[in-house]
């Protein structure tokens, strides 16, 4: 199979952490350096000298996937110490390089003005990094290099204030992803740095912050507080001022961590107001299911997003299952399509729905009419 002539065969066995040592080793000397680069991201605890063989790969691809700052597996390879100066001159490597180097002044400079955002963002990050240096790069003009100086535990509070607030008014003028026409590239560029700037500044973690989180439990930035509510030792009054913490991130972070001081009540409030910061179909109520009183309840609730929570009663009354499958939103009509206490007279129209969605959820309803479950076979030619 190492010399199958399918290279996805090769590659599947690159991938694989069950294949035999020795005979992973031999797909280092592979032709096809799509199969090296694979092997360099997904085996990164590979012995040193199949490391230094990527390490020193003729092919850019191969090199820069054996020396970068993501990999597909845990923990993260270092490089030989010998190999730093060759892989912080090589363009593809330096990035990947920069947090395994150690910093003289040399060193240091260069990579401070090296024309990579990339590298200067790794740099801003590093442990040695001199508070000159910090200093220097808080003024970068990319957005998220200054956001690692904002990470750094040593970055003074002015500055930190400086930068938060410049990454907030970097806010594009113009709805420019759905019109991009009016910007011109380099434009476009920098409000799409912004743009990830502001998502990562959302989602950042700070695990200096949770492990001495009483500084930072009334700090001005979500995030810090969203690290010190990762804490498992927080006093029980500071737990119930992050549980009520104007951020949705806040209030969801510390209820997962502090699942003994969560009541329906609480449980109910933090699901109305959760926000996710970006698209995922996880919600509170997945942690911490709510009562069937309230589920009961919340099939009349005006927000759509509430009522959708009902059908999780399984012996929901039968009058709320009707309502719920005439419900005006759709995503409540999805909801409760897969519901054991449907009539077939209402799977067969919720199989109809014009939403495809609904249709859809309808469809895998085990529940759904034989002859409806034939007919859909029949329209896929099965």
């Amino acid at each position: 199979m190492l010399d199958d002539a399918d290279p996805g065969v090769r590659e599947h066995l690159a991938e694989r952490d069950h294949v035999p040592t020795d005979l992973r080793a031999r797909l280092a000397a592979d032709p096809d350096p799509k199969i090296r680069a694979t092997l360099a991201q997904w085996w990164t605890q590979a012995p040193e000298s199949v490391r230094r063989i990527l390490l020193t790969d003729p092919e850019d691809a191969v090199r820069a996937a054996a020396c970068a700052t993501y990999y597909r597996r845990l923990p993260h390879p270092v490089p030989p110490a010998d190999l730093l100066p060759a892989l912080l001159a090589d363009p593809v490597t330096r990035v990947g390089a920069v947090r395994h180097c150690t910093l003289d002044p040399d060193t240091t400079r260069r990579l401070a003005d090296d024309p990579d955002a990339e590298v200067r963002k790794e740099l801003a990050e590093h442990p040695e990094l001199p508070p000159q240096l910090r200093d220097m790069l808080a003024e970068d003009p990319s957005p998220r290099v200054t956001l690692r100086v904002f990470a750094r535990q040593d970055t003074p509070e002015p500055t930190r204030a400086a930068i938060h607030a410049q990454i907030l008014s970097d806010a594009p003028p113009v709805d420019w992803l759905t019109d991009p026409q009016v910007l011109d590239d380099d434009t476009l560029d920098r409000q799409l740095t912004s743009k990830l700037a502001r998502l990562e500044l959302r989602t950042l973690r700070l695990p200096w912050v949770t492990a001495d989180p009483m500084p930072y439990v009334d700090s001005p930035y979500a995030c810090f507080r969203v690290s010190a509510a990762m804490s498992d030792r927080l006093p029980a009054p500071v737990v119930a001022r992050l549980l009520d913490d104007e951020e949705s991130s806040v209030r969801t972070t510390m209820a997962r961590h502090a699942r003994d001081q969560i009541d329906p009540a609480t449980a109910e409030r933090i699901e109305r107001g959760y926000r996710p910061v970006k698209r995922t179909r996880w919600r509170p109520a997945d942690d911490f299911p709510l009562p069937t009183d309230v589920l009961r309840r919340l099939a009349t609730d005006p927000d759509p997003r509430m009522r959708q929570l009902a059908p999780r009663d399984l012996d929901l009354p039968v009058e709320l299952v009707h309502l719920l499958a005439a419900d005006p939103d759709h995503t409540v009509r999805r909801a409760i399509a897969t519901h054991p206490r449907l009539t077939p007279l209402e799977l067969t129209q919720l199989l109809a729905d014009p939403s495809e969605s609904v249709a859809t959820a309808a469809a895998g309803n085990p529940d759904l009419p034989r002859q409806h479950m034939h007919w859909l076979l029949t329209l896929a030619g099965l």
